[in-house]
């Protein structure tokens, strides 16, 4: 039976998580904060690291409802995914406080520009209109977008879309997409997707349209559902936003990134919260931030 109610289904879901994670010592909640520590590179206080380090803690713009990258666990309601747990390796480097804030696809930039958040880890692909308004960290996922539907549909690609009902976030990139690859789809745009979820699951839409990694974490929670076969539609490199022009925290957010893919922390965040659970395996991003902008223009 589907269930149509966002807490229920992901507390059904997180028990893989909580099984896979779980152990009988305590740890630290998502977003705690690291303890400081007596190697922490001290900042000076007129860069933005210095002033997150004289605060104690950084702000950074999450999901919280989309598994496998970042959503609110039901039953601790801290903050998880592989997104928080880059996030959690930035403000370990600092030595401070992580604050994860929710940040949905509409409204990453907005937080962004008015100080809301410091960065966003959202699922927030790169591309050259955004790359006008913010900065952006290099690449740190790939993704590629897909077309979600029912089991039993008879849609097998973007072709198929032609009068369908198509649920997808606004504000993310897919809203332009949609509307130039299938423009005869009857677009539903919703805040978040978790609302494009329970509207496939009670039948209000025919299909979804986002990032394949954002679907499989739909999939997981409702095993009726599956992605279409035919070939992605688009390259989706993922970018932490930065404000823009400030280039002494970009170089130190790339660098932290660096040494989360050659440390190790990157590849074991990846099987944590996506290999497990798609049986398949992906390097680290090469891609860098030009040839990003590039593969989305």
């Amino acid at each position: 039976m589907k269930t149509t109610r966002w807490a229920l289904i992901l507390a059904l879901v997180l028990g893989l998580f909580v099984a896979a994670c779980g152990d009988d010592e305590e740890e630290p909640a998502s977003g705690g904060g690291a303890e400081q520590a007596a190697d922490v590179e001290q900042f000076p206080e007129d860069t933005t690291m210095g002033k997150i380090q004289a605060a104690g803690e950084i702000k950074i713009g999450v999901k919280y409802d989309v598994p496998p990258f970042g959503f609110k666990n039901p039953q601790t309601n801290d903050i998880e995914g592989f997104d928080v747990d880059f996030g959690q390796a930035i403000a370990d480097k600092l030595g401070v406080k992580a604050n994860f804030i929710e940040a949905i696809s509409d409204n990453r930039i907005p937080f962004l520009q008015d100080g809301t958040v410091d960065l966003v880890l959202s699922t927030m692909t790169i591309n050259a209109e955004r790359a006008q308004e913010i900065g952006f960290s290099e690449p740190y996922y790939i993704a590629r977008g897909r077309i979600l539907v029912p089991q039993d549909s008879d849609i097998a690609g973007i072709d198929d879309l032609a009068g369908k009902k198509v649920c997808t976030a606004l504000g993310s990139t897919y809203e332009a997409t949609l509307k130039e690859q299938a423009p005869d789809a009857d677009l539903r745009l919703v805040d978040s997707y978790s609302e494009c979820l329970e509207l496939v699951q009670n039948g209000a839409v025919d299909a979804v349209s986002t990032d394949d990694v954002i679907l499989t974490g739909m999939i997981i929670q409702d095993d009726t559902l599956k992605l279409t076969e035919e070939d992605p539609l688009t390259t989706e490199p993922y970018g932490a936003g930065l404000p823009k022009d400030d280039a002494e925290f970009k170089e130190f957010v790339d660098g932290v990134l660096e040494e989360y893919k050659s440390g190790g922390g990157w590849a074991e965040a990846y099987e944590k919260w996506v290999g497990q659970y798609t049986g398949e395996q992906q390097d680290p991003p090469t891609m860098t931030l030009q040839e990003a902008i590039e593969a989305t223009s």
